[in-house]
C-alpha cells in the first residue's frame, strides 16, 4: 500500500515538475507582450505619428549607451539630455562606429528609467526597430523620434517623474545572410574567380 502511495506521489510531482516547466516556457513570450504592452519593467511604447496634445509642463530626458560584452563597436549618444515639453516630438541621434576591419551586424535592445515611465515613453520612429550592419571604418548617426505622452500626468504613479532616461545596449549579431556569404574567404575567392572568367 505504501509502495502504491509513493508511486503516486512521484507520479503528482513530475506532472507538478512538467505543468511548471510548460508555464516557464509559455511565460517569456507572454512576459515580452505584456511588458510591451504595459510598459512594465522600463519597456518603450511605438507610436505610428506624434501627440496631439502638447502640455506646458516640461520633463528632463537623458540618454545612455552601453555595449554587450564582445560587442566592438563604438556607441555613444551625440546629446546626454534635453529637456521638452510633455507631448512634444523629441528626436536624439546616437552614434556607432566600427573600428574593426570586418562588417559587424549589431541589434539595440532598449529601456527607459523609471520604469514607470515606461508605459507613456513612445517612439515614433527608431534604430532599434531593425538590426544595423556597419562596414569596416564606417560611421553613422542613428536617431529616434519620441514623445512622452500626456496620459503620464494622470497616472497615479507617473505624474511626479520630472526626468526620464533612455538606455540603449548594442549586442552583435549574425550578418545577414547574403553579406555572410561574401565576407567568406573561400566565397570571395570564388565569386571574383567566376567574375574574371566571365570578363574573360
Amino acid at each position: 500500500m505504501s509502495m502504491d502511495k509513493n508511486t503516486k506521489t512521484v507520479t503528482k510531482l513530475a506532472g507538478v515538475v512538467v505543468l511548471m516547466g510548460g508555464l516557464a516556457y509559455a511565460s517569456v513570450p507572454f512576459y515580452d507582450w505584456f511588458c510591451k504592452v504595459t510598459g512594465f519593467g522600463g519597456v518603450t511604447q511605438e507610436a505610428d505619428a506624434g501627440s496631439d496634445v502638447v502640455l506646458d509642463r516640461t520633463i528632463s530626458v537623458k540618454f545612455d549607451a552601453s555595449k554587450d560584452r564582445g560587442m566592438l563597436w563604438d556607441f555613444k549618444p551625440q546629446q546626454l539630455e534635453m529637456t521638452l515639453k510633455i507631448g512634444e516630438t523629441g528626436l536624439a541621434f546616437y552614434e556607432a562606429y566600427n573600428p574593426t576591419d570586418r562588417p559587424i551586424a549589431g541589434q539595440a535592445s532598449y529601456n527607459v528609467a523609471p520604469y514607470e515611465a515606461g508605459e507613456f515613453f513612445s517612439k515614433i520612429d527608431c534604430f532599434c526597430f531593425t538590426e544595423q550592419v556597419l562596414m569596416p571604418g564606417e560611421r553613422v548617426d542613428m536617431p529616434v523620434t519620441f514623445f512622452v505622452d500626456p496620459e503620464m500626468v494622470k497616472d497615479r504613479d507617473a505624474k511626479f517623474i520630472k526626468e526620464i532616461t533612455l538606455s540603449y545596449t548594442f549586442y552583435e549579431i549574425d550578418l545577414p545572410e547574403e553579406m555572410a556569404t561574401l565576407t567568406e574567404p573561400s566565397k570571395a575567392v570564388e565569386i571574383e574567380a567566376n567574375q574574371s572568367s566571365n570578363e574573360g
